[in-house]
């Protein structure tokens, strides 16, 4: 049942009457506030959980937000101040809107978006306006892309091309870009026809050097491949990912990128997670090879087994393009296989890492007995099942596991003895029994590894009565 929801001149209200009837002090008034609407079931998520500020004008008894006395300040100024005379009304909006999403929707919900975007328009001469003003409108679109309208869509686009050599004024239009693309196919679709692509590209490029940039324009790259807006049937995520390649030279971008900052960790993450989302096709799994990717993929999983966000990131990718039945060979051939089990045994209490793990032994075994044979030799199938044993709540592992089980043995029936051995029926029957999606993997590899599987006949066809 959807939750009650609030306005926030509703929830200040009752901080305030705690404080004027009850005689509270402010921090006690909110508190019970809090307690008091979330016991009658409603949805604080988009309240300002704070006590409103004394209004800095002569009516002492106008109590708002920090928020919104920014935004006032702001609005009054519109027509005729310049962005350098609001400078601090300006920060001080961002930095509250920072603060969290309560501030930025009660922000939205004032109008604060037209009156933003005013100043973006007004500062496109001067970098340091624009950058300032160009940092509001990240900030208050931060969860809420739906604010973005043609007009903002082409300011940011202007200020990427005008502003193209200067590194921190294009980093945080590429992060007001990103922002509004989470979860919104329509502005994803305008700003890649709008020329969005070999900005991002060529930014990372010309400013490979600057990590941050590095990771935000890699970040937008990758959110143009997503299709996570529920409201549309139909994205164009495959379409970006061709284009990206295609068009803007994509993978070369990223790789070379990923050799400018090999002692980053948090780069390379990025980086990998839009490799990952490139692999869209056969040939592009080979280019990502041809280019030196691999290679890279390989040594950044033997140099960084202290990271696991780091590995889950590599094995993503190399999940990703072993799609690609040479790019499979490439991967044993240069030592992957042992490589993946060192991170699964060294990471093994992290859920993630299992469950890309056995994803990535599992593609490589698949089709392919003389990797399978690889995998046995050096440990896999062990590691799968201390997976499982150590994960038995998580439902990705398991299902990873038992489709490893599964392609290990399809094509190599005498490795079904050492894997039983291994435990591996009573743990598949587990996840049978606490996974309803385990179903359908985890009998297919029960009955490929030679087990009894109890297969239901849920309905014949047959007419008649439903009682025995």
């Amino acid at each position: 049942m959807a939750k009650r929801r609030i306005t926030q001149e509703t929830f200040d209200a009752a901080v305030r009457e705690n404080m004027e009837e009850f005689e509270m002090d402010p921090d006690e008034a909110l508190r019970e506030a809090v307690e008091q609407f979330e016991s009658q079931g409603v949805d604080l998520s988009c309240i300002v959980k704070a006590v409103p500020a004394a209004s800095s004008n002569e009516k002492q008894e106008e109590q708002t937000h920090e928020v919104l006395q920014a935004l006032d300040s702001l609005r009054i100024g519109k027509d005729s101040a310049s962005v350098m005379e609001v400078t601090a009304d300006m920060k001080s909006f961002t930095e509250h809107c920072s603060l969290g999403f309560a501030q930025r929707y009660l922000a939205a919900q004032k109008d604060a978006y037209p009156v933003i975007l005013a100043y973006c328009k007004k500062s496109m001469e001067e970098q340091e306006a624009v950058f300032t003003a160009v940092s509001a409108l990240a900030a208050l679109t931060d969860g809420q892309p739906d604010l973005l309208d043609a007009e903002g869509q082409q300011f940011l686009l202007n200020v990427l091309k005008k502003y193209k050599a200067d590194p921190s004024v294009t980093c945080v239009a590429i992060c007001a870009v990103r922002r509004c693309c989470l979860k919104h196919e329509q502005n994803r679709q305008d700003l890649v026809k709008g020329g969005i692509l070999p900005l991002l590209t060529g930014a990372m490029t010309q400013h490979s050097a600057r990590a941050e940039l590095v990771k935000e324009a890699s970040a937008a790259l990758r959110f143009m491949t997503f299709d996570d807006d529920v409201r549309v049937t139909f994205g164009h995520a495959h379409e970006h990912a061709k284009m990206i390649v295609l068009e803007q030279n994509g993978l070369k971008v990223l790789v070379e990128a990923a050799k400018a900052h090999l002692d980053n960790t948090s780069v390379l993450s990025e980086l990998c997670a839009t490799l990952s989302r490139l692999a869209v096709r056969n040939e592009f799994c080979q280019d990502i090879c041809d280019l030196g990717g691999l290679k890279l993929i390989m040594t950044l999983l033997a140099d960084s087994y202290e990271s696991p966000e780091l590995v889950r990131q590599v094995l993503s990718a190399i999940r990703a393009i072993a799609g690609n039945d040479d790019v499979k060979d490439a991967v044993v051939n240069a030592g992957g296989v042992q490589l993946i089990v060192i991170a699964m045994n060294r990471h093994m209490s992290n859920c993630a890492v299992c469950e890309q793990g056995c994803a990535c032994l599992s593609v490589l075994a698949l089709r392919k007995p003389n990797n399978c044979k690889v995998i046995m030799e050096n440990g896999g199938a062990l590691a799968a099942v201390q997976a499982m044993k150590t994960h038995a709540n998580a439902v990705n592992v398991q299902k990873q596991a038992c489709m490893l089980m599964r392609n290990l043995v399809s094509r190599m029936s005498n490795l079904s003895q050492p894997i039983l051995e291994l435990g591996a029926e009573a743990l598949i029957t587990q996840a049978l029994q606490t996974h309803q999606d385990c179903g359908d993997v985890g009998k297919a590899a029960l009955r490929d590894l030679g087990c009894k599987v109890e297969l239901r006949e849920l309905w014949t066809g047959k007419h008649g009565s439903l009682t025995h």
